[in-house]
């Protein structure tokens, strides 16, 4: 644990968070993580169900509830000093921008949005406010992941050439990201973790989507977008990187990386709930390790709040979220246009640092879901975001 974080436990202040959405991301995966960061508390709900606001408040000791349409008067309430965001991905600038206007922090859940420009307009209004905004790419917290880019800085894999991505679920059409087009598919929903691991894993942006190909299954019931959906994309200093999402498949989660002296292999990737492994061969040997299985939201929550606490920039900010759907953005294109899109030029101005954002709070069990189900299909339940 990083000294700031050691001063920010220590202190006994706790950040007051109102939950936006009481969805399956928030009852089984962010709400049983909160009791033990040691520096966040939640002290309200926002929902339009009342019925679930009062079954989840009920196992946290939350009474505090508005509707989604009395949310001014929640941030004008003085009662809560930052929001935890997790509605349907295209409602994130509609709840994130008047929160930061007001001055409470946002953690928001990616994709930060679903388009550039309305990533653009939530950053404008984060630069000039007196709060703070992380996205939640919770691997920027877990050890698996961490450890996976200390090995590629180190150069022993060489001059890294390659990234390949499968991230494959089965969702039932029941669920609502099987029900609002392309913006709640596998594009916006899994997009993310392969884009935004080949960004870390390169140290780079993206130069153009290469191609992207979209198919849909019949047999999948699900609604008006590709279920699943390929992707190539061109890195600065000839490196590819290339993986593919779907709806409608058997569980997987995994990337390798391959460069002229060795190889990395992350198997599961992606996941919560289950140790991360990686699998590193140099030249002919190999080498497996399992990495502790962490609660990867409680992780990211104590790290705002850390930051919050004691006035740190986070570094998954709102620009790290307009770098991830900058591509996505590209990939929609490119399926559309059925070729090539070039991605306007991008720097990123920061990037992960596995010393200060290492966390190692321990797995929670989960919850009885109210009134909202996991997205997976059967036996087959794959946790996003």
């Amino acid at each position: 644990m990083s000294l700031a974080s050691a001063l920010g436990l220590t202190s006994g202040k706790k950040v007051r968070y109102a939950f936006v959405a009481l969805g399956d991301i928030t009852q089984e995966a962010m709400l049983p993580g909160v009791a033990h960061t040691g520096n966040s508390e939640v002290v309200a709900f926002v929902t339009g169900d009342s019925e679930k606001a009062r079954g989840v408040g009920k196992q946290y000791g939350v009474t505090d509830t508005y509707g989604y349409e009395q949310f001014g008067e929640l941030l004008a309430s003085g009662n809560i000093d930052a929001i935890y965001l997790a509605t349907p991905n295209w409602r994130h600038a509609e709840f994130a921008i008047p929160a930061l206007k007001a001055g409470i922090h946002v953690l928001v859940e990616k994709p930060l949005e679903v388009s550039t420009e309305k990533c653009q307009e939530i950053l404008e209004v984060a630069k000039t406010s007196s709060a703070k905004l992380m996205v939640a790419y919770r691997l920027h917290f877990e050890p698996a992941t961490l450890a996976t880019i200390d090995l590629i800085s180190s150069g022993k894999l060489g001059e890294l050439l390659t990234f390949t991505s499968t991230f494959t679920q089965m969702v039932s059409p029941e669920n609502h990201r099987a029900k609002n087009g392309v913006e709640a598919g596998p594009i916006f929903d899994m997009g993310p973790y392969p884009v935004n691991a080949a960004r870390y894993v390169f140290g780079d942006e993206p130069t153009e989507i290469v191609s992207a190909v979209g198919v849909r299954h019949p047999e999948a019931s699900l609604g008006d977008f590709d279920d699943t959906v390929a992707v190539t994309l061109r890195f600065p200093g000839n490196r590819i990187a290339q993986f593919t999402m779907s709806y409608w498949g058997n569980t997987l989660d995994t990337y390798s990386v391959v460069g002229t002296k060795g190889s990395v292999e992350v198997n599961p990737a992606y996941m919560y709930g289950k140790p991360l492994e990686h699998t590193v061969t140099l030249g002919e040997a190999k080498s497996h390790e399992s990495f502790k299985n962490t609660d990867h939201f409680g992780s990211e929550l104590r790290y705002f709040s850390d930051c919050i606490l004691n006035d740190r920039e986070p570094e998954p900010d709102a620009e790290e979220g307009y770098a991830d759907v900058r591509v996505l953005e590209g990939i929609v294109r490119a399926i559309k246009s059925g070729g090539p899109v070039k991605l306007e030029p991008f720097t990123r101005t920061e990037r992960i640092d596995t010393g200060a954002q290492r966390e190692t709070l321990k797995a929670q069990e989960g919850p009885r879901l109210v009134n909202t189900s996991n997205p997976g299909k059967g036996k087959d339940k794959v946790p996003q975001n």
